[in-house]
């Protein structure tokens, strides 16, 4: 008891000063049909003293890279609120973001569903069982744990030469920082490769204000439980068309004596108008290829 409240007077102090990136190397296999297929991205844990972000280093470059281009556009225009949403402005690999906040370790997922963005709180707690078995990973002398969530069974090495109680993904909660982590399948990897101190991290926030233009970056973040989200998510699923359809080709309302029109024109790649009733197969379809090809998801219960 009282080694794990030096280590924690000792993690307190380290994190006040200034946000400490982890990077992890992220190896999985997202389509368990294709187990030959393995992709690789890099995810990095910023831990201050407020709390963790775990996130993908391509994803948060991307974000960063638009919205500094948008913003660098705007300079010439006058004041007002521009709304910048709606499908994907950028192509990381993975486009999840986990959050945890400090003391209490509340734990939050950000995730899509459709074209809405939920924020998901996390009410499980990982039990985690800490063996004797000990091995070096990289620089660092590691001590084995493990634990079942989210569907899977997970293998961790933490090490208490990085006196973190934190992880990759919502892990958390071991005497030292989780160097690797690998679920018993072999299907989803992350190996601690790389750290440094960074004093300012990449600014995520959905508005940014240049002058008198206030910009608003993607959709805002629908708080939900677990249950609220998997009902939502298997909603999408069952009629991932549903608003086309509800739309139609257009719409119109009327104020007073004015009635306005909306039209919805949908268009391909290149440019050529796409008839709304194609557009719901072809929707379907990409959703029907989507389910498909990521059917090996690193929490699969959450998606059942």
């Amino acid at each position: 008891m009282k080694k794990l409240l030096v280590l924690m007077v000792l993690f307190t102090s380290l994190v006040t000063a200034q946000t400490h990136r982890f990077i992890y190397e992220y190896k999985y296999i997202p389509n368990i049909k294709e187990k030959d297929s393995v992709r690789k991205d890099l995810m990095a844990l910023d831990i201050n003293e407020k709390g963790s972000v775990y996130r993908s280093v391509s994803k948060m470059q991307q974000d960063s890279a638009m919205q500094a281009k948008i913003m660098a556009m705007s300079k010439n225009m006058g004041g007002g609120s521009i709304s910048v949403s709606g499908g994907n402005l950028t192509k990381g690999t993975v486009g999840y973001k986990v959050t945890k906040e400090y003391p209490n370790y509340s734990v939050f997922l950000t995730e899509t569903a459709g074209g809405d963005t939920y924020k998901i709180s996390e009410d499980k707690k990982q039990n985690w069982k800490i063996s004797s078995e000990t091995k070096k990973i990289g620089n660092y002398n590691a001590q084995k744990a493990t634990t079942d969530f989210g569907g899977r069974s997970w293998i961790a090495w933490f090490s208490t030469d990085l006196p973190f109680p934190d992880g990759p993904y919502k892990f958390h909660g071991l005497p030292g920082l989780i160097v690797q982590l690998e679920d018993t399948t072999g299907s989803h990897i992350m190996t601690l490769v790389a750290n440094k101190n960074i004093a300012t991290p990449e600014d995520d926030t959905k508005e940014k204000k240049v002058g008198d233009v206030t910009f608003s970056f993607g959709k805002k973040e629908i708080p939900v439980t677990e249950t609220q989200f998997k009902k939502a998510w298997k909603s999408y699923i069952a009629d991932p068309a549903k608003d086309i359809r509800s739309r139609g080709t257009g719409s119109s309302s009327t104020f007073g004596n004015e009635t306005t029109i909306s039209t919805f024109i949908y268009k391909d790649a290149n440019g050529k108008n796409i008839d709304p009733k194609d557009m719901v197969k072809i929707v379907e379809s990409n959703v029907k290829k989507m389910l498909e090809a990521n059917n090996n998801r690193i929490e699969p219960s959450l998606f059942e």
